[in-house]
């Protein structure tokens, strides 16, 4: 099913990938960022075959993200990619295992970063001093 039938005419890919094993896409796990200009930004995993899950992140929520990468992830160039959002459902949204990690997680994170200016929110951080 293309990304228009589900989100409408001017939704727009930005990446997609499958959860890997040893670096080939074996899996009914998905992960999308879909953008639909003017409305949103939105990280989804879709997880199923016969019957589907699936977790939306708006990416004005998303706070942090961390980038894991094994021996082996480094010679076939795959890693897991985590992402730290303020939703309630998901607060951690594990990218597990996709192709050219690097590269995702900064796209995401530049995402995010414009879907935040663009929504006017902004993100603080609180330290404790003990």
């Amino acid at each position: 099913m293309s990304i228009q039938s589900k989100y409408g005419s001017d939704a727009e890919l930005l990446w997609k990938d499958r959860k890997r094993f040893f670096g080939l896409p074996l899996s009914f796990t998905r992960y999308s960022l879909v953008k639909k200009p003017g409305a949103w930004v939105k990280l989804f995993l879709n997880v199923g075959f016969l019957s589907n899950m699936v977790d939306e992140i708006n990416a004005y929520r998303i706070c942090d993200i961390n980038l894991r990468q094994t021996l082996l992830g480094k010679m076939f160039n795959y890693g897991t990619v985590t992402v730290f959002s303020s939703d309630e459902s998901k607060p951690t949204l594990h990218l597990q295992n996709i192709k050219n990690p690097y590269q995702v997680r900064d796209l995401i994170s530049s995402v995010a970063e414009e879907q935040r200016k663009l929504n006017n929110i902004r993100m603080t951080e609180f330290h404790a001093h003990e």
